[in-house]
């Protein structure tokens, strides 16, 4: 069952990508990174009473909480990333580099968990060379001074999210996984303000487009359906082979960014995007 979480999660990740790109045009990326965090954290609690959860609430030991508590930590941080090197660069060139976060998965779960294969060390190996193919795209939808800053933005996203399922592995650990991501989303919320305010972006959370403020909550939608499932197959599942699952979310995002941003791949790329996927579905062996 881990298995169909985990594929779920993968689409609407996918999902998320794409209606964040078209979400931040205009907005700050840090200022849309707060409001969809509100989004996320609404919808986490709603399936929290849905289910019944919150009555354990008084059960959830220290040791869970302080993990939960750093795992939204590294979410944050790596929303902020994320979101930053969407908002200066293509989503097709975004997105590889932050699936990329799989590799560190891998090796933090073998050291953590003693999760490690021969085969998934192959998988991992084709991810790597295929994100690095994936980069070698020309750089036709990035913004005008933009640069190669969104490389930067895009790597940190990577090492936090990598820190982030090791984190949320150990922390959803006895928690029901709709109260553990309920808990996190809330972690990730207060850190999310807190950059609106330290930044001076206040004032730009008034008067946001309204396209763009529908797209921005749509994001969180998905953002929130795709944890929901995340942390539900980390409840059950080996934590690189979910993570892995969960990075195919990079072909909704290529199949949505093709139609809807009308961003191209090369043929290197797409060589680029068969091997992600390849290594992916050989981690699953």
């Amino acid at each position: 069952m881990w298995i169909a979480f985990a594929f779920l999660s993968a689409f609407f990740a996918g999902i998320t990508s794409v209606l964040a790109k078209c979400g931040i045009r205009k907005t700050d990326s840090t200022v849309a990174t707060a409001i969809r965090t509100v989004i996320v954290l609404l919808f986490s609690w709603l399936m929290v009473w849905i289910v019944g959860s919150q009555k354990i609430l008084p059960e959830v030991d220290g040791r869970s909480l302080l993990f939960l508590g750093l795992s939204g930590l590294a979410t944050g941080a790596a929303w902020l990333c994320y979101f930053k090197a969407l908002q200066l660069g293509d989503v097709n060139k975004v997105v590889p580099v932050d699936k990329s976060s799989t590799v560190l998965t891998f090796l933090l779960a073998a050291v953590c968990f003693s999760e490690f294969s021969a085969v998934g060390a192959v998988g991992i190996v084709l991810i790597a060379v295929g994100t690095v193919l994936m980069l070698e795209r020309k750089e036709s939808g990035e913004k005008e001074g933009g640069g190669r800053r969104w490389l930067l933005y895009a790597v940190g996203s990577a090492v936090f999210s990598a820190l982030t399922a090791i984190l949320g592995k150990i922390g959803i650990t006895g928690v029901e996984s709709n109260l553990g991501t309920a808990l996190r989303t809330g972690v990730v919320l207060v850190m999310a303000w807190m950059m609106v305010f330290v930044t001076g972006k206040r004032r730009e959370t008034v008067g946001i487009d309204r396209r763009e403020l529908l797209m921005i909550s749509l994001s969180g939608l998905a953002t929130g359906g795709s944890w929901l499932c995340y942390y539900r197959a980390l409840q059950d599942g080996p934590a690189g082979a979910v993570v892995a699952i969960d990075k195919l979310s990079i072909l909704v995002t290529v199949a949505f960014s093709a139609l809807v941003l009308k961003e191209k791949l090369t043929k290197k790329a797409a060589a680029g995007l068969l091997l992600i996927t390849a290594g992916t579905l050989i981690m699953l062996v």
